[in-house]
C-alpha cells in the first residue's frame, strides 16, 4: 500500500501520510471539493499571485497518518452497494488561551493617534481576553441560528 496522503497543489510532489504540510488561509482554496495543499511554503508562495491573494497567510497541517481511501465493495446478488468510508480524521487542537489576538502594532498606533498616550504590554492580554468572551458569544449565536458562519450581527 502506498504512503502518499496527497499531491502538492502546485508542484506536483506526493505529501506523505503523517508529514507536514501547508493550507491557503484564503477560504475559496479551503473548499471540499477544492482544497489546495502545499508541500512547502514556497509551493504555496507560488500560488499567491496565480490566484490574486491580497491578504494571505498559510498555516502548517499534519497529513493523516494513513492515506484515506474509498473502497465499494462488490455486492452480493439482492443486495445494495455499499460504501466504505474512512473514519472523520482526528478534531484540530484546541486554541491556546494565551494566544494575543490583537495586532500590537495597530492598536499602539491608534491609540497614539487617538489620544497622543503609550500603551503597555499587558493591555494586549487583557483586550485579548475580551474578544475571547464576545467571540465565544458570537459563536454561540450564530450556533443558535443554525450557521456554520459568524457575522458581524452575532456581535451585536
Amino acid at each position: 500500500m502506498t504512503n502518499i496522503w496527497r499531491p502538492c497543489s502546485s508542484c506536483k510532489k506526493p505529501i506523505l501520510c503523517g508529514n507536514t504540510y501547508y493550507v491557503c488561509s484564503v477560504s475559496t482554496c479551503n473548499r471540499a471539493r477544492a482544497a489546495y495543499v502545499f508541500c512547502t511554503v514556497g509551493c504555496w508562495d507560488a500560488h499567491v499571485p496565480a490566484l490574486n491573494h491580497r491578504d494571505a497567510w498559510c498555516t502548517q497541517e499534519r497529513a493523516p497518518r494513513e492515506p484515506a481511501t474509498v473502497a465499494v465493495e462488490a455486492p452480493s446478488p439482492g443486495e445494495p452497494r455499499r460504501r466504505i468510508v474512512p473514519t472523520a480524521a482526528p478534531a484540530p487542537s484546541a486554541p491556546n488561551p494565551d494566544d494575543v489576538l490583537i495586532v500590537a502594532s495597530r492598536l499602539k498606533q491608534y491609540i497614539t493617534d487617538r489620544a497622543d498616550m503609550n500603551t503597555s504590554a499587558d493591555v494586549l492580554e487583557a483586550l485579548s481576553d475580551i474578544v475571547r468572551a464576545h467571540t465565544d458569544r458570537a459563536i454561540d449565536r450564530a450556533r443558535a441560528d443554525g450557521r456554520r458562519t459568524v457575522k458581524g450581527r452575532d456581535f451585536v
